[in-house]
């Protein structure tokens, strides 16, 4: 095995600590206006800005840097369709039969239920998928590590740059999401982890009225 190749931390820049306040502060403000959306208009959105938000998800750290995620942006209208019909056949069994009433409960507040518009609406959607193994070049099978938790951390980063764009979205995890393989093509040891959905709201969107945990709830200092 090679030796491991090191180089300087030149990417990483220090700021005074009050600069760090301001900007730690400022980074907090605009993710807490973030919204999960359900209205989306058509508008569309040029392609550079969704390629610019998937380079910030594809820069998260991974387990042993094995970068196990795929993303497969949709625009097309008949694909949309496809993914739509899919996704609220398995909704409407969801929710008329495989869901506890406890569950139907939490979600009552959201006003959810098996239709989905928005995924014909909104001009992407965008299908992340979690790579059990990757393929090496001479088509090896090679192990991935905490995939769960990579793919994870790599689409909480595609929401805060959508978010940071100027976009709106919303997470969008149909069970089971097997028929995404299948409209997408994606090989088998790509299982998908959730859509996104994004665009720009319509302007008369309205969000559910709830809230976030204070800081109090989800965090201990030791």
């Amino acid at each position: 095995m090679p030796d491991p190749v090191f180089l300087p931390l030149s990417t990483y820049r220090e700021f005074p600590p009050d600069e760090m306040r301001r900007r730690a502060r400022t980074f907090r403000d605009e993710m807490l206006r973030r919204r999960t959306v359900r209205q989306f208009s058509s508008r569309p959105v040029p392609r550079e800005i969704i390629e610019d938000c998937l380079a910030v998800a594809g820069s998260a750290p991974s387990g042993a840097n094995m970068q196990p995620w795929h993303f497969v942006v949709v625009s097309d209208a008949q694909i949309k369709r496809q993914i739509r019909e899919a996704a609220e056949a398995e909704e409407r069994i969801f929710y008329r039969e495989r869901a506890p009433q406890e569950w139907l409960d939490a979600l009552a507040p959201l006003g959810t239920d098996e239709n989905k518009p928005y995924l014909e609406t909104a001009p992407y959607l965008i299908a992340v998928f979690a790579e059990t193994y990757s393929l090496s070049p001479a088509g090896r099978k090679v192990k991935n590590y905490y995939v769960t938790e990579s793919v994870g951390i790599a689409t909480g980063l595609l929401i805060a740059a959508v978010h940071t764009a100027g976009l709106v979205s919303l997470t969008h995890t149909p069970s089971p999401m097997g028929f995404l393989n299948g409209i997408l093509r994606r090989p088998p040891h790509e299982k998908p982890f959730l859509l996104l959905v994004v665009g720009y709201p319509e302007a008369d969107a309205r969000v559910p009225a709830i809230s976030k945990k204070p800081l109090a709830e989800i965090a201990t200092f030791a």
